[in-house]
């Protein structure tokens, strides 16, 4: 079985107002549901209220992460599942709970997990 990512932005999250609390309960209900079913690795967001710092091969550090490169920020989720079919089913369920469009992308194969 491969495991695979599905996550979003927190901009492509756009929700009306006072819809926020039953996209959270939705979301945790999918989540929920993987776990349930033996398939969830890891789910979570991101904190945007801890800075991310950025942490050398030597050992320095720096506030932020990468100059170049987006913002990482949102939601993701690890599921490990046999097919690419049941991990684009997955997404449909997470992306109809948050209301917005999942990415979907698969670990390479490491023989060690």
């Amino acid at each position: 079985m491969a495991k695979y990512l599905i996550s979003f932005p927190s901009a492509a999250m756009v929700v009306p107002d006072g819809e926020m609390g039953a996209v959270g309960l939705d979301a945790c209900a999918v989540i929920d549901e993987a776990k349930a079913a033996g398939v969830c690795v890891f789910a979570g967001g991101i904190d945007v209220d801890v800075p991310p710092i950025l942490v050398s091969a030597d050992g320095a550090v720096a506030m932020g992460g990468y100059p170049w490169a987006p913002a990482l920020d949102g939601g993701f989720a690890v599921l490990e599942l046999p097919s690419r079919d049941d991990a684009m089913a997955w997404a449909a369920r997470m992306a109809q709970a948050c209301r917005c469009a999942q990415e979907l992308r698969v670990f390479g194969f490491d023989p060690g997990s």
